[in-house]
């Protein structure tokens, strides 16, 4: 009986975490944030990901140091936003910059390397 209580803990663990991750991506939002001059950070996820987990955390910081940036996620799995985005790989980070792509990496997690390509683009 101990093992089931366990098992079910486990489950419902696993389950907020895999919650914390959502789509936030919206094209006419991510236009906006580009019209109005904004720098956008875009970033790719899977469920299943920890290097995703990782990335979204040095995000989470990031949206309270840099002022005048939109922030968008959404899972690889959405066909319609990667094929848009030409994302191919989960734990990719995009910044765009006056309607243009000016940073793009794969399996980034570096705090510092994250953090230094947001600067540049400011």
């Amino acid at each position: 009986m101990r093992k089931f209580f366990i098992f079910i803990f486990c489950i419902f663990v696993f389950s907020a975490n895999a919650l914390e991750k959502i789509t936030t991506f919206n094209k006419e939002l991510f236009d906006k944030a580009q019209s109005d001059g904004k720098v956008v950070v875009v970033n790719a996820w899977a469920k299943y990901c920890s290097s995703c987990a990782s990335q979204m955390k040095v995000l989470d910081k990031a949206k309270s140091e840099f002022n005048n940036i939109e922030y968008f996620t959404f899972e690889i799995t959405n066909k319609e936003i990667s094929s848009l985005l030409n994302v191919q790989y989960q734990t990719t980070l995009l910044i765009f910059k006056n309607n243009k792509e000016i940073y793009r990496s794969i399996g980034e997690t570096s705090r510092d390397a994250i953090y230094k390509a947001i600067k540049s683009s400011i």
